[in-house]
């Protein structure tokens, strides 16, 4: 904390300005004294940012919130305090580090209770569909031809087109050979769904399955390019 105190409150004297919250999407300007540039108040903005936001942000969309800049570091120790502080609390509602970056979500042990307020069930993903993303999620970058040779049978492309549509793989090259078959590979939004920051925190093929279906549909169709007409 004391770290975080110098970085904060030991700086300079600010004059009275204003600090445009463009990361969390704000329209109005929050006024900005030196006051508030303490480290409760620090995570108090960061609190209000990271609810606001429709989607993670990163330590630098972050630090942009702070007229005066006061280091990639210090916000991370804060997102750690602010992180430890919901947990401590108990709440329904957790901070999460992503791919992406932070966001708050609500924890996976509450999410059958959730689903009640929805009308209509998650979807239900196919055996084919679970063992593409998992080759993809562990082998990646991989082709169709790699997919149908570890699987032993043809991929329809249905299959691939479910998990485009998704936003859970795209194409990320060509591989050097005739015909130069396309290179799959898992997203950004894939990992942040699935509460992951990186690929080597991937799960069994299980957990992964078991993760899908909790995951938060509404959210993944709201950030999914409609289909061409």
């Amino acid at each position: 904390m004391a770290d975080i105190e110098e970085n904060i409150s030991g700086q300079e004297a600010l004059p009275d300005g204003e600090i445009i919250a463009s990361a969390a999407g704000f329209s109005a300007p929050v006024p900005v004294t030196e006051e508030l540039l303490v480290p409760a108040e620090a995570k108090r903005i960061l609190e209000a940012a990271l609810f606001a936001s429709p989607m993670p942000l990163s330590v630098t969309s972050l630090r942009q919130l702070f007229e005066q800049d006061i280091g990639a570091d210090c916000v991370r120790r804060l997102l750690d305090e602010l992180r430890t502080d919901w947990e401590t609390a108990g709440r329904g509602v957790e901070l999460a580090q992503t791919a992406s970056g932070w966001r708050f979500q609500t924890r996976p042990e509450l999410q059958p209770y959730l689903d009640r307020l929805k009308n209509e069930k998650p979807p239900r993903y196919s055996r084919a569909v679970m063992e593409t993303l998992a080759i993809i999620a562990y082998r990646q970058p991989v082709t169709r031809g790699d997919i149908e040779d570890i699987r032993g049978v043809a991929v329809s492309p249905n299959v691939l087109k479910t998990l485009e549509s998704r936003g859970w793989i795209d194409v990320v090259g060509h591989r050097d050979t005739p015909g130069r078959p396309a290179l799959f590979a898992t997203t950004k939004r894939f990992l942040d769904d699935m509460g992951l920051r990186s690929i080597t925190e991937l799960p069994a093929l299980p957990e992964i399955e078991r993760m899908m279906e909790l995951v938060d549909t509404t959210h993944i169709e709201a950030h999914t390019p409609a289909p061409a007409e």
